[in-house]
């Protein structure tokens, strides 16, 4: 059966560049992927897939039947959103729409997707069912959501993914057990001093200082109360307050991420957070606000079908060209949520050139080995193939 798929990819892969590079000229925002789904909805619908467009708003979802001798239902999630970001790689088929760009390799996800549904559509019937999710907004941490809310994980039974990692050569399949991305969550704290000059600053409760000790306060903390083989990583990127120079300001707000990678850490962080933020206030004079507003949770890798994608990529490949990752990433993903409804893995596909240099994901300048769009359609396809023949 291997290299049956292989065949067929290998007969494919002109279409799988073309659609790739269609995708990539035409990117759209989260939300917005109105074209791309229609173009994805078209080339299911050629393969003979069954068909539901507008699902998760612009979401599409195409259902391959199988002869339904095994009842579980198998899902592949691809994500279609873009970024805004102005292309700058120079390439002939760039971006067509200004300030937008596939940065984070949707494009690719989108084209893997597909491919695996002409691939297994050409196979004959397997014995159960797949549920393709195309999905908008994953960058927005908004669309799995949209799609579970229009019910697309009923009933299924496991759910595969991938995600292009810049950093793994074009052509080789990185593996993670356990955890591979962070669970991250929005926080914002408000710090209400009170207002007087700038030259009398024990008449006013100056909020710019209590911010900063808030800040370090944070930092500090971490370092010193939570345990190092469990990581937190606390950013505060926005800070805004003050009217004037010679104003002690009475408010300030501090926007930030928080990332983590245990869900017992992740469960304390915002008591603890707010703990650190009150000691200090208090001590100052101050009063604040906190908001903290969750996001995604961690992904977690089913072991189970963990080793189904790495048996099936082995087998492709070779053991040479199957990366076991010992460290997972403190990015987020929201394929995360998918997986409080049936387990799930998510596999990394190497996009990296070996000759010139690799941008990072969200870069201008990102770009990606297309011969690894094959890696990518073979190894999922064997991979789903696998899940009813183990």
């Amino acid at each position: 059966m291997l290299s049956r798929i292989k065949d067929i990819a290998d007969r494919l892969a002109p279409r799988l560049i073309e659609i790739r590079r269609h995708l990539h000229s035409h990117p759209e925002l989260s939300g917005q992927e109105y074209q791309t789904a229609a173009y994805v909805a078209g080339v299911l619908s050629s393969c003979g897939l069954h068909v539901q467009e507008l699902v998760g708003k612009t979401g599409v979802v195409g259902h391959l039947n199988g002869d339904s001798t095994d009842s579980r239902l198998l899902g592949i999630r691809a994500d279609m959103d873009a970024l805004p970001i102005q292309e700058r790689t120079g390439l002939e088929f760039a971006s067509h729409q200004p300030g937008i760009m596939h940065a984070c390799g949707h494009d690719v996800h989108t084209t893997v997707g597909l491919g695996t549904a002409m691939i297994l559509s050409q196979l004959g019937t397997l014995p159960g069912t797949i549920r393709f999710l195309f999905q908008p907004a994953e960058e927005t941490a908004q669309g799995a959501s949209w799609m579970i809310r229009d019910g697309v994980m009923e009933d299924i039974d496991a759910v595969l993914a991938t995600h292009v990692f810049p950093t793994i050569p074009g052509g080789s399949i990185g593996i993670r057990y356990g955890a591979l991305t962070a669970a991250a969550d929005d926080l914002e704290i408000t710090i209400l001093g009170e207002s007087g000059h700038g030259a009398r600053p024990h008449e006013a409760i100056d909020a710019v200082w209590i911010a900063s000790q808030v800040i370090t306060s944070l930092q500090q903390a971490i370092s010193r109360t939570q345990n190092p083989l469990r990581p937190v990583v606390l950013t505060i990127g926005q800070i805004n307050g003050g009217r004037a120079p010679n104003v002690i300001a009475d408010q300030v707000r501090l926007l930030g991420t928080v990332r983590s990678l245990h869900p017992e850490t992740s469960a304390m962080l915002p008591e603890w957070i707010e703990g650190i933020v009150s000691n200090v206030c208090q001590t100052y004079g101050a009063k604040y606000e906190m908001n903290y507003r969750r996001g995604v949770p961690s992904v977690q890798n089913d072991p189970y079908l963990t080793k189904i994608v790495e048996d099936a990529a082995q087998e492709a490949w070779g053991s040479d060209r199957v990366q076991l990752l010992m460290e997972p990433s403190l990015g987020a993903e929201d394929f995360s949520l998918y997986l409080n409804h049936a387990p799930g893995t998510m596999f990394r596909l190497g996009v990296g050139f070996r000759d010139r240099p690799n941008y990072p994901l969200h870069h201008p300048q990102f770009h990606v080995d297309e011969s690894s769009i094959i890696t990518g359609v073979v190894t999922m396809a064997y991979a789903a193939y696998k899940y009813w023949h183990e």
